[in-house]
């Protein structure tokens, strides 16, 4: 069923200026995503899968083709429209955290809960349920540079997923941290796509990552190489 669908992408084509001439990232690539998968788009190094998340994240614009993520077609919105988008249904994991290190954990998890209209008392329960999603309810008081890599990285997911958005972006989202840690996040974040129906889709080249993927969909060149749906028996993971 088409309302089913979180993003349908039709012969979207990115280009970059380059010099005098252009670069084409992205090249005729048609997808469809469902609610609640948990999906990847790999990859090696500019094989376009970050411009592609950046364009269904509404924050680039395709050059030609159409992208619609949750009914809104990302090439007519204006910056506002697109803002609004990000702000009521989309959830950020970036490699990098992105966490403000003068603000408690406490304050980056309700930051996005800010910018909507939740009272303080709905905004504490919420901020207290994302942090017991991710194991941190006793580090509501640290700062980021107290906290561990990992601790970072949980920090970074309870913020994206604090208004339990209908779509997560991911980008390199175990970059920055060791097996021990990836494994826990990554599990983390597998448990709230099946507790909460939200869809995740990644954008890696981390086998750690692709082993969790129930679909693969394999860039190379700028366009889709293969999409593989993955059976997930509830096999034991390392």
């Amino acid at each position: 069923m088409e309302n089913n669908n979180i993003i349908t992408i039709q012969n979207l084509v990115k280009r970059f200026p380059v010099g005098k001439g252009e670069f084409t990232a992205l090249n005729g690539i048609n997808l469809v995503i469902g609610k609640g998968e948990f999906a990847g788009l790999i990859g090696p190094s500019g094989s376009g899968k970050t411009t592609l998340l950046n364009i269904v994240g509404s924050l680039d614009m395709p050059t030609e083709g159409t992208v619609t993520v949750l009914g809104k077609s990302i090439g007519t919105l204006n910056t506002r429209e697109a803002a609004r988008l990000r702000k009521e249904n989309l959830g950020f994991i970036f490699q990098s955290y992105n966490l403000l290190a003068v603000h408690t954990v406490f304050e980056n998890v309700e930051f996005p809960l800010l910018l909507l209209n939740f009272s303080k008392s709905e905004r504490q329960k919420m901020v207290m349920d994302a942090l017991e999603w991710v194991g941190l309810t006793d580090k509501v008081k640290s700062k980021p540079p107290q906290l561990s890599g990992g601790q970072c990285q949980r920090v970074a997911i309870a913020r994206a997923m604090v208004k339990k958005p209908s779509l997560v972006l991911a980008d390199e989202p175990t970059a920055n941290l060791d097996a021990a840690n990836s494994h826990h996040i990554l599990q983390t974040m597998e448990k709230l796509n099946q507790e909460l129906k939200t869809t995740f889709i990644f954008a890696t080249h981390d086998e750690k990552v692709i082993s969790y993927l129930h679909r693969k969909i394999y860039l190379l060149d700028g366009h889709i190489d293969k999409d593989e749906r993955m059976h997930h028996d509830k096999k034991t993971k390392p």
